[in-house]
């Protein structure tokens, strides 16, 4: 089982492998393909604030999950991520088809767990 600091270091490296070439190292929105986007790719620093002040948890799952359309993030026949969430990032190998849900809900709660780190003070 995971501690807390390893947790938060599998959401950070999610999030920095796949999140940040638009949503930026920092989450302010300024990933070096932020500029090259049609849409404008969100400051996920603000969530918090812009949701009155609570971390909106479940809307954030939804979103990474697929279940929540973003137009940004394309059709959710070919999610941004496609079969990405198949491949262990610790060890570079597919998971286990019989671990597979319950490994990508890890992934994403840890992902979720690190943009909680980004909000805006």
């Amino acid at each position: 089982m995971l501690s807390y600091g390893q947790a938060e270091d599998f959401g950070k490296r999610v999030y920095v492998n796949r999140c940040a070439v638009c949503h930026g190292v920092s989450g302010k929105g300024d990933g070096p393909l932020a500029p090259e986007l049609k849409a404008h790719v969100a400051d996920l620093t603000q969530i918090q604030k812009n949701s009155g002040g609570v971390f909106p948890f479940d809307r954030l799952y939804r979103v990474v999950d697929g279940r929540e359309v973003v137009a940004a993030h394309g059709p959710r026949e070919m999610p941004v991520w496609g079969n990405e969430n198949e491949v262990d990032l610790t060890t570079g190998f597919r998971v286990n088809p019989k671990d597979l849900e319950s490994y990508v809900r890890g992934r994403i709660i840890a992902l979720i767990g690190y943009i909680y780190t980004l909000q805006a003070k």
